[in-house]
């Protein structure tokens, strides 16, 4: 009988997506929830980050999305509205097969765009491991708008202790300040392990920017194993998906 090493006993995999949903309109320009977490649950994800999420808002028929999409899903969730719109909320959640320890929601200072932003962190504990969640959504305007909203991402991320994943829509090339100072201390899942590959992202039936990313922090001994981007007209971005190793 082989016996498991003990790095290789208290090794973790965790498969982890990042989706903008546009508000669960597809490209047919058709409201359909239940798509969305159609796409979601052929994935398997332990961990999903939302972004561009409806609660009780007019244009989406006050659908309460993300408690719909967790009921379908069969996943927890937790919701952070960033604006309030249309008589509801706009923002960005997250789902999880594990329960959500904790939650914590910051909303950004912003330069001159004016929707306003922010991100959302939860705590889960998965296989054991305490782990760090987040998931935001950038100014889709100025460089130096995202630039400035990454800081504070940056700055309230700092004292983060365990594993930290950090997914969303970054509205940013690679090529971008955002993107770049990111970099600075976390690893891209999609280039580490498909580095040859474009990665795009956006828009969906004809992706030709990569503005979504999966994120780990490099001092946390988290790998990135594999990465893909599956095929939908669900929303006007595919989602981006990264099974991942927690040492």
């Amino acid at each position: 009988m082989r016996v498991a090493s003990p790095s290789a006993a208290s090794t973790k995999k965790i498969r982890v997506m990042t989706y903008n949903i546009h508000v669960g309109v597809g490209m047919d320009k058709k409201l359909d929830v239940a798509r969305i977490a159609g796409v979601i649950n052929q994935q398997h994800p332990d961990l999903v980050g939302l972004q561009e999420v409806d609660r009780g808002v007019e244009r989406t028929q006050r659908i309460d999305e993300i408690a719909e999409l967790a009921k379908l899903t069969k996943m927890e969730y937790a919701f952070a509205f960033n604006l309030k719109y249309q008589g509801g909320q706009y923002g960005v959640a997250i789902l999880s097969t594990a329960p959500i320890l904790a939650t914590d929601h910051h909303l950004y200072l912003n330069t001159r765009e004016a929707e306003r932003r922010g991100f959302i962190r939860a705590e889960v504990r998965i296989g054991g491991r305490l782990i760090d969640f987040v998931t935001t959504h950038l100014d889709y305007q100025y460089d130096d708008g995202r630039v400035y909203e990454t800081q504070q991402l940056l700055a309230a991320m700092k004292d983060v202790k365990g594993p930290l994943i950090v997914v969303g829509d970054f509205n940013d090339v690679p090529a971008g300040g955002a993107y770049k100072l990111m970099r600075g201390s976390f690893d891209d899942a999609w280039f580490a392990t498909r580095p040859a590959d474009d990665g795009f992202s956006y828009p969906a039936d004809k992706p030709a920017k990569r503005i979504d990313y999966i994120f780990m922090r490099a001092a946390d001994g988290i790998r990135a194993k594999r990465a893909w981007i599956p095929e939908t007209l669900a929303s006007d971005h595919v989602p981006v998906v990264a099974e991942l190793e927690i040492r």
